[in-house]
Order: C-alpha cells, then sequence, then structure tokens
C-alpha cells in the first residue's frame, strides 16, 4: 500500500564518503568513480547548494516531485551517512546546522568510533537522530568483520556509550537508534545486554545485503533466529530483510548524484543519476527506480 499519512517523513541519505576507518567486509559503500570528481563534501559552497536543492525538490507540499501524490510527506530529513562520516568532522557541524536551518529534519548515522563529547554537543542540538552501527560486543567477532582500525584499535563501546547518554540528557528531544547488520558472524550473537543498557528508542535489524558481494551472508534460518531471540524488543526494532531494502532508499552518492540498488546490483552495479547540481535535483530524480510501496512499509512509523 502507498504511504498516505499526513504524519510521514521521507528521508534522503547523503553519503559524504565512501572512506572508512573500518572495513567491514560486507559493506555495501562502494560507488563508481568519475575520473577528476571530487566529494562534494570538499567544497563547502558546492555542499550547501546541494543541501538547498534537495530541500527545494524535496519540501513538504512540492506538487512538482513525481513522489507527491504517493507518498504526502509531511517532513523530510537529511540523514548524514558514509562511509563513516566523522572523517569529516570539521565539516559536518556546519552541515548540520545549514541543514536544519533550511528546513530539513537531521540526523547522522556513525559507527561511533569518533564521535566525541565536543562534537556530539555541537551538532545535537540541530538534530532529531543519532544513529550507531554496531554489528556486535565481542572483539573477535568484530575483527573478523572487519570493525578494527588500521592502527588495531576496535570501538570504545563503554566511552560512547557514556558520550551519548550525557549529551542526550542535555538535549532530551534527541533519539537514538541502533543499526545492526546480522551476517554469517553475529547471527548467533544475543544482543540483550547491549540494547538494555543503550535503551535506543529504535533498533533496526538489517539482514546482509549482497549488493557487492555474497561475503557473510547468512542464511534465512539465521535470520529468523536473531530476530526471535531478540523478540523482547519488538516494540522498538524494525526488521528489514533483503528485498525490503531494495530500491525503497533515497539515497546521494560522495559525487552528489541520487544512485540506488536492485536486484541486478551484485552484477550491473549501482544505477546513477547524472550529478543533482548539474542537472537539477528534478531531472537527476526523474529516472531512478524506487518503490514508495516498501518504503511505506520500512516507515510504518516515522524514525
Amino acid at each position: 500500500m502507498y504511504a498516505s499519512s499526513k504524519t510521514r517523513e521521507l528521508v534522503i541519505n547523503w553519503h559524504l564518503t565512501e572512506a572508512c576507518n573500518y572495513g567491514c567486509k560486507y559493506c555495501y559503500s562502494a560507488w563508481t568513480k568519475e575520473l577528476g570528481a571530487s566529494d562534494v563534501v570538499k567544497d563547502k559552497a558546492a555542499s550547501f547548494d546541494l543541501i538547498r536543492e534537495i530541500y527545494t525538490f524535496f519540501r513538504p507540499g512540492n506538487t512538482a516531485n513525481p513522489l507527491f501524490n504517493k507518498m504526502q510527506w509531511t517532513s523530510v530529513r537529511l540523514n548524514f551517512a558514509g562511509g563513516e562520516p566523522l572523517l569529516h568532522d570539521k565539516k559536518l557541524p556546519d552541515l548540520v546546522r545549514f541543514a536544519y536551518e533550511v528546513g530539513f529534519r537531521t540526523s547522522l548515522i556513525s559507527n561511533g568510533s569518533r564521535l566525541s563529547a565536543d562534537l556530539l554537543g555541537d551538532i545535537a542540538p540541530y538534530m532529531d537522530w543519532l544513529g550507531l552501527s554496531l554489528d556486535s560486543t565481542n572483539n573477535q567477532v568484530n575483527r573478523q568483520i572487519g570493525r578494527v582500525d588500521r592502527r588495531g584499535e576496535l570501538l570504545d563501546l563503554a566511552g560512547m556509550s557514556k558520550t551519548v547518554a550525557s549529551e542526550m540528557q542535555k538535549n532530551p528531544s534527541l533519539k537514538l537508534k541502533i543499526n545492526t547488520v546480522v551476517n554469517a558472524l553475529n547471527a548467533d550473537e544475543n544482543f540483550t545486554s547491549l540494547i538494555s543498557k543503550l535503551t535506543p528508542n529504535k533498533w533496526k535489524i538489517l539482514r546482509m545485503l549482497p549488493v557487492v558481494n555474497q561475503n557473510l551472508a547468512v542464511s534465512d534460518a539465521a535470520f529468523k533466529a536473531f530476530v526471535e531471540r531478540h523478540r523482547a524488543f519488538r516494540d522498538i526494532y524494525r526488521i528489514e530483510d533483503n528485498h525490503e531494502m531494495l530500491e525503497s532508499y533515497i539515497m546521494i552518492d560522495p559525487l552528489g548524484r541520487f544512485y540506488q540498488n536492485g536486484d541486478d546490483t551484485l552484477s550491473n552495479g549501482y544505477q546513477y543519476s547524472p550529478p543533482i547540481l548539474n542537472a537539477g535535483a528534478p531531472a537527476a530524480f526523474e529516472n531512478m527506480r524506487f518503490s514508495a510501496e516498501r518504503y511505506a512499509a520500512r516507515y510504518s512509523e516515522v524514525a
């Protein structure tokens, strides 16, 4: 069914960079590069222009947007993602504030390793959601997954948790979301202690999506067992299996192009639009595949 709720929120995911201080083996953040092109985030003026152009096109009530009659959202959120967006920690506060001032609600998804109290304090007043990507509490599993930096350092989960808790107390409107990618290495793990400690507003449990490779793919039975093991959190978790993630996100790559996955991504790669700042958002988005029905199923509530 189409999303028709008057409280529906449209989320635009801007992947600032492909770079990451971790090397997760199933990461889908690997985009086709254009010779001589540079990530938009490296140019402050271009970044602001992109944010402004995206908001103009996706602003609530824009009847010229082809999604308007299918979804009719009443708010729009810009989610800063990566790679690891905090590799641009010096630029991020200005981008978050500008997006907020333009009219976006804002959010961030990070692996948490570079999330300092000072940085979070700068951006939290302008953010609605903080997302943390946490795939294991076991150091050995994290190393096997690739959630370790070049120096061999793992996430300081206790320190990061303390920082987040402190800033959320100062900014009570800020909500916390945990993303967990279930794969062959963590499928037998129990996250009860972690989720109980962090008390997130939402826990997104995603099945590893083999759009780049088949490494660490998890079986149907193992994924189902992981979900069942955590039914105590059914009031806050949202399950995303592979078919739900295909063509159900609005995504912008580091070069400022819309891009999309699909059933053919593993063999043919992502679908790309022309650069948004060259073509304009309406023309760039015109031929992008997007399923309003799958999006509506994923966002049965605003989050």
